[in-house]
């Protein structure tokens, strides 16, 4: 609070400096509306930036999805997005450098390893610009991650789990509303709404509904996980739904749930003939015989064989490489025959300057080569660590009320998608902040041999629950 008031009163006294300033030399200003939307705007962010810890997170995933998807001003929000990230980050490490308690380890010193290898890479891009400014936004979400992600959630779990909880509900109802009844593509495309619902939604939605014991929360959960469950069927993208089945299957394996594992592939075996017989197949050819092999194994082209959609795309990735082994291509940017000159439109950058790899860690290593890419290979193999020694713990103790384990659930089926789809390291791209942010948070939640148990809150009823917590304290290497 006393860390509120102090920013309090100098914001104030700017504002109305500001405001008597433009009011007196610039009163045309008052009469633009993108002045006057600006100004809401920074209005908006500073209630947010104020209550930093509460609202953040909410906003920055609210302007990410909105960015992503076919709504009205898309462009305002494409731009949004990189103001709000940025105020994210530098609030947030303001923060950090308050709390001592969350300490620096290895996986940070290797993530920053990254950002000075993305930026470096910029040097030898056809598009230096560019890859100049994308490796900075990998930077602002690395620093988020490391400090206001860390603020946000450690030390309130009781709070920020069933917020996720309540917007991962709140994401499938509305979702099932715009592609059911108004007959809109929400996110733009089919895969996209794989991704949201199969790789996030529907695992914090399973863990809630095992958390769940209020009859009508498990209830609404238990809708919601269904609905989720036919949306990814619906979108008929393959890398969502083995990310689902491997997020699903490590959830109930590790916690010994396996009847509740195989009612899931029960109603999903019951949902895809009726998803087959009333939901088109978008670009379906003639081989297409309307069976769920034809649908969710070929996608309607089997005489193209299961990876059609991804033998181009990897063949050309690995071309780009031979061409630029050592060094890359620059991050975020491909070698393409475009005029250089067409680099940036509204803070984003032109589609012309890079291309679909169907596989991120093929991107990765196209972008910054072979001596570039060890740094980004390590921190992968930290998370994919980090996860199978929650599994393992999962295995072992039983414990469903840990934060650990809906993040490793997640970052598990989205380490899985991540190699059929480009987004791990797009920074643009709202499940990459997702997956980055919850990377860095399970660092600080890994279960380690010597562990205080604490008192912890359940997720839904608010008793208290005698949890072996998995502290920051327990991890500082």
């Amino acid at each position: 609070m006393h860390n509120r008031k102090l920013l309090l009163v100098p914001g104030i006294a700017l504002g109305c400096f500001l405001t008597l300033y433009v009011a007196f030399l610039r009163p045309g200003y008052f009469s633009d509306p993108r002045f006057l939307g600006g100004l809401v705007f920074l209005q908006l962010l500073a209630g947010i930036l104020l209550r930093y810890r509460e609202m953040f997170f909410p906003a920055l995933i609210v302007v990410f999805l909105l960015a992503g998807t076919a709504m009205p001003a898309h462009d305002i929000w494409t731009s949004t997005r990189w103001v709000i990230l940025a105020a994210g980050a530098l609030v947030g490490f303001a923060m950090w450098l308050r709390n001592h308690h969350l300490p620096i380890g290895v996986f940070h010193v290797i993530a920053f390893g990254c950002v000075l290898t993305a930026l470096v890479s910029a040097t030898v891009s056809a598009y230096p610009g560019v890859a100049l400014l994308k490796g900075a936004s990998l930077l602002l979400l690395f620093f988020y991650g490391a400090s206001g992600a860390r603020l946000a959630l450690i030390g309130r779990e009781e709070k920020f789990l069933p917020g996720l909880l309540l917007g991962c509900d709140i994401l499938v109802y509305a979702s099932a509303i715009a592609y059911f009844v108004l007959h809109v593509e929400l996110f733009g495309n089919r895969n996209s709404l794989g991704v949201v619902m199969g790789v996030v939604a529907l695992p914090f939605l399973l863990w809630g509904l095992l958390l769940s014991e209020n009859r009508s929360v498990r209830l609404r959960r238990f809708a919601a996980l269904l609905l989720c469950q036919v949306l990814l069927l619906c979108s008929y993208e393959r890398a969502g739904i083995v990310a689902a089945l491997v997020s699903s299957t490590m959830l109930c394996v590790g916690l010994k749930r396996y009847r509740l594992f195989f009612t899931g592939l029960a109603l999903a075996s019951l949902a895809a003939p009726m998803v087959v017989a009333f939901v088109p197949l978008p670009a379906a050819t003639r081989s297409d015989d309307g069976s769920l092999t034809s649908r969710f194994v070929y996608k309607g082209k089997r005489e193209a064989g299961i990876l059609a959609s991804r033998k181009t795309v990897w063949e050309k990735t690995l071309s780009s490489l031979h061409e630029h082994p050592w060094f890359g291509t620059g991050f975020g940017t491909s070698g393409t025959a475009y005029d250089k000159t067409q680099q940036v439109d509204n803070f984003s950058s032109s589609g012309q300057l890079t291309r679909e790899h169907g596989n991120s860690y093929l991107e990765i290593v196209e972008w910054v080569g072979l001596l570039g890419v060890a740094p980004f290979a390590t921190l992968l193999l930290l998370v994919a660590i980090n996860i199978a020694r929650v599994f393992v713990w999962m295995r072992r103790t039983g414990t469903l009320f840990s934060p650990a384990v809906p993040l490793a659930v997640f970052l598990a089926g989205a380490l899985v998608h991540a190699g059929f789809e480009d987004w791990l390291f797009a920074v643009g791209y709202h499940t990459c902040v997702v997956f980055w942010t919850f990377a860095f948070l399970l660092r600080d939640f890994v279960p380690a041999k010597a562990v205080t148990p604490v008192r912890y809150f359940c997720a839904t009823h608010r008793s208290p629950v005698s949890d072996n917590h998995l502290g920051v304290a327990a991890n500082a290497q």
